[in-house]
Parts: structure tokens; C-alpha cells; sequence
């Protein structure tokens, strides 16, 4: 007669033991918990509330915001739209055009590195040519390289450039000057942009590709048909950073652009250099410049959110 452990006999009638919890299961948890939500809701609380009084200083007069606090609008609140119209239409202000200077920096600005770092990334993941992997360290490296030690040698290239090339910079500069503009934003954003996609690419599986080619298509119709569309959560989550970045960029700007190219946030830097004590006008200029960025997020913040996780969790 041989003697049986009644431990084992019940974990074999009821099945093998559960192994460990994934960590993504854990994650999700911890994230969804009461007191996660309570610290969330009270991050965001604090976090609003400078935005709020900024706000509501740029709707109040004049003379109530030297005299009280922004709070004091609850008690005795007074609305007036002089401070948007003198900043939009005033003879010593006048955003109107630095905001279409902001668009026309911004957008090429964004659409440029975007469609190289797509093909380098392609590139990198998919296709074989020798120095493929030391040349993506390189490249990889060179995110770690401060703006500030670049500007003077690209302003120098741009201004004196060799090869007796067409000088980029100056008085006589082609595109008004947009050109430099958008060349250092599309080398400063490009190191990132091609990690980033490559590594979203690299979690396509490779099947796919393999069908595709089997069924004849070549590098073209796969980066166009199949790269493309999986790829848009990505390319929208890194076009966001970049428009955000560019659009409130003040050191690149006032580097290599000029009277005619400055953007939006150079005039604000002015008006908070010149008018220190003109707060009715600051509060409302911020907000001028915060629409579109806050349109173009609320937009794309679904696919923003999808690019930020996309091929950060398995199973």
C-alpha cells in the first residue's frame, strides 16, 4: 500500500498551479486603483491651476490685476476683451504675424524629418547593406549631443558655406530665411525620429513582410501599402512631439532666424522683456500661442497614446 500526499492529490484534481501574474496584468492594476486615480485627479488639480489664473488674467482689466490676485475674480469678477484685441491688432504687438510665422516654420518643420526618418527607419529594419548597424549607433548617438555646442558651426555653414554654395543665411538668404529654420529642426529631430520608428518597426512581424514579397511586391509597395498605415499610431505620436517642440521653440528661432521669420514665442519674449509689468497682455499672448498646439493634441491624442505604447507590451 503506498501512502498519498492529500496536498498533491488536491493540486492534481484541481489542475496545475497558476503561474506568476504577467506584468502587464499587474501594471494595469496598480494603474487602475482608487488611490492611483485620487493621486492622478489631484496631479491634474495642481497642475491646472496656474494654467487656470493665467486664464483668467487675460479676460480682467488692467487695473483690477495690478490691484488683486486672479482669485479675487470669483468675488468680483469683470470680463473685457481689449487685452486679446490690443494684442492681436495692436500697433506695438500685432501677433497676427508672427502666428503665420509659426505655421510656416512648424509645419515644413514637422513633414520633413518625419518622411526621412520613415525611410531611414524602413532602411534600417528591412533592408541589408554593409555599416547598417554602426551607422544606426551613430546615428542613435548623436541624440546625446547638446543644440547649444551646434549652433554656432551650423550658423557658420549656413552664413559662409563651402563650395562656394548659395549662402542660406543673410540679408539675401532664398525662402526668406525659412530655409535654415527648417534645416535645423529637421537635423536636430531626425537621431530621434529614426530610433523611434525604427524600433516600431522592427515589432511588425516579419511575416508580413515575407508574404509580401513572395506575392511580388518590392521595397516600394511594402513601405507605401503595409509599412505606412501599421506605422500611422507612430508617425502621429513623434509628429506631435515635433510640432509641440518646434512651435514653442525660442533658442532656434532667434539663432538663425531674423526680424522677418521670428516666430510667436520671440514676440512673447519681447513683450516680457519690454513690458514686465504688462501682464494683461503676457496672459493673453500665451493663450494666443496655445490654441493651435492644444488643437492639434486634443486631435491626435488617441493615436498619440497608441504610438507612446505600441510594442511596449507583448501577450
Amino acid at each position: 500500500m503506498t501512502a498519498t500526499n492529500p496536498d498533491v492529490a488536491e493540486l492534481g484534481a484541481q489542475g496545475a498551479a497558476p503561474g506568476p501574474e504577467p506584468v502587464s496584468t499587474s501594471a494595469r492594476k496598480a494603474l487602475s486603483s482608487p488611490w492611483a486615480s485620487l493621486a492622478a485627479i489631484v496631479i491634474a488639480v495642481v497642475w491646472t491651476i496656474p494654467t487656470l489664473g493665467l486664464f483668467i488674467t487675460s479676460f480682467r482689466p488692467e487695473s483690477d490685476i495690478t490691484s488683486s490676485g486672479w482669485w479675487t475674480f470669483f468675488t468680483n469678477p469683470t470680463v473685457t476683451w481689449s487685452n486679446y484685441d490690443e494684442v492681436l491688432h495692436g500697433s506695438d504687438t500685432n501677433l497676427v504675424t508672427y502666428f503665420v510665422n509659426s505655421l510656416v516654420i512648424t509645419i515644413p518643420a514637422v513633414i520633413i524629418p518625419i518622411s526621412l526618418a520613415t525611410l531611414a527607419a524602413y532602411a534600417f529594419v528591412w533592408m541589408k547593406f554593409p555599416g547598417r548597424d554602426f551607422l544606426f549607433v551613430a546615428i542613435f548617438a548623436l541624440q546625446i549631443v547638446p543644440i547649444q555646442v551646434t549652433l554656432i558651426p551650423l550658423l557658420k555653414l549656413y552664413v559662409h558655406p563651402p563650395l562656394n554654395l548659395v549662402p542660406l543665411a543673410g540679408p539675401d538668404a532664398p525662402g526668406g530665411g525659412f530655409y535654415t529654420l527648417w534645416l535645423s529642426h529637421t537635423i536636430f529631430a531626425l537621431p530621434l525620429a529614426i530610433y523611434l520608428l525604427h524600433n516600431f518597426m522592427s515589432q511588425i512581424p516579419g511575416e508580413l513582410i515575407e508574404s509580401a514579397r513572395v506575392d511580388g511586391a518590392g521595397h516600394v509597395q511594402i513601405f507605401t501599402r503595409i509599412m505606412l498605415p501599421l506605422m500611422a499610431p507612430a508617425i502621429a505620436a513623434f509628429g506631435i512631439l515635433q510640432f509641440l517642440w518646434v512651435w514653442n521653440d525660442l533658442l532656434v528661432a532667434i539663432t538663425f532666424g531674423g526680424p522677418n521669420t521670428f516666430p510667436l514665442t520671440a514676440r512673447l519674449a519681447e513683450l516680457s522683456g519690454t513690458r514686465g509689468s504688462d501682464w494683461f497682455l503676457l496672459s493673453a499672448g500665451a493663450f494666443v500661442a496655445l490654441v493651435v498646439p492644444l488643437i492639434v493634441f486634443v486631435s491626435l491624442q488617441r493615436y498619440f497614446v497608441r504610438g507612446l505604447l505600441a510594442g511596449s507590451v507583448k501577450g
